[in-house]
């Protein structure tokens, strides 16, 4: 394992918080095949905290849990980190026609915690999109462990059609923005774009609360499944150390 030391401070702490992070043995890429990957965790067993979480995201890390992590391979980028601004926003007009379409679907904030609907959406979600991935494990603990953490500002967006759950995002809020941590959907209604709706749907919740970014993780330009976060234009792009735009 290797160790590896950054500093964080925050105007509510005397002194900085000192972190080692820690890279893992060489594993199978999860997105590219015949890749090997290695990952960069913050060290664990530190007193994380929503601050540390923020500081982290501008450098590219991303929340898996209570484990804050970045890829770190190195003979491969494919990972990107993005943002988008959304004060920069232009929605394209298959966007607008997204927005438009799903008018009659109500939208509700929840607390971080397990409901057994969410669940069964997210087990029928997993089984159609993902069935031979490493988060298709239908336990309900590994599944709320997943998504939530106990020192993140986590929130569940539920999305329904008629009263019935069609969709839920997955969202943290940072200190200058949001991350869409993960979202997942009813399959059979591929016509109505849920997991772009919930972006739409994330850009303008982050405007009213008078933040800036929206984070959407890793851009993947050779993975199909990653790639479509290139939609959403402008963009930052996290690449040697600096947030550039395309």
């Amino acid at each position: 394992m290797k160790d590896q030391n950054a500093q964080s401070g925050s105007s509510h702490q005397k002194e900085p918080v000192r972190l080692s992070f820690y890279a893992t043995p060489e594993h199978d890429c999860s997105y590219l095949e015949n890749r090997q990957a290695i990952t960069l965790f913050a060290d664990p067993n530190t007193e994380l905290d929503n601050h540390i979480y923020s500081t982290l995201s501008q450098y590219g890390f991303r929340r898996s849990g209570k484990h804050i992590y970045r890829p770190s391979c190195p003979t491969c980028s494919a990972c990107i980190p993005i943002r988008v601004p959304v004060n920069q926003f232009k929605p394209k007009r298959i966007h607008k026609r997204i927005w438009r379409a799903n008018q009659d679907i109500e939208v509700d904030m929840m607390g971080a915690e397990f409901r057994e609907e969410q669940h069964a959406l997210y087990k029928l979600y997993i089984q159609s999109r993902h069935p031979d991935g490493g988060m298709n494990d239908p336990d309900p603990d590994k599944y709320i462990e997943f998504l939530t953490s106990e020192w993140s500002v986590t929130k569940f967006i539920e999305f329904r059609l008629e009263s019935r759950l069609v969709a839920v995002a997955v969202i943290d809020q940072l200190e200058d923005g949001l991350s869409a941590v993960y979202t997942f959907f009813d399959p059979e209604l591929k016509k109505r774009s849920l997991g772009t709706l919930g972006i739409l749907w994330s850009i303008e919740f982050t405007r009213e609360l008078g933040l800036n970014w929206l984070y959407l993780g890793y851009l993947i330009r050779d993975c199909p499944k990653m790639s479509y976060k290139t939609q959403f234009q402008p963009q930052q792009s996290f690449i040697q150390g600096q947030w550039l735009y395309e």
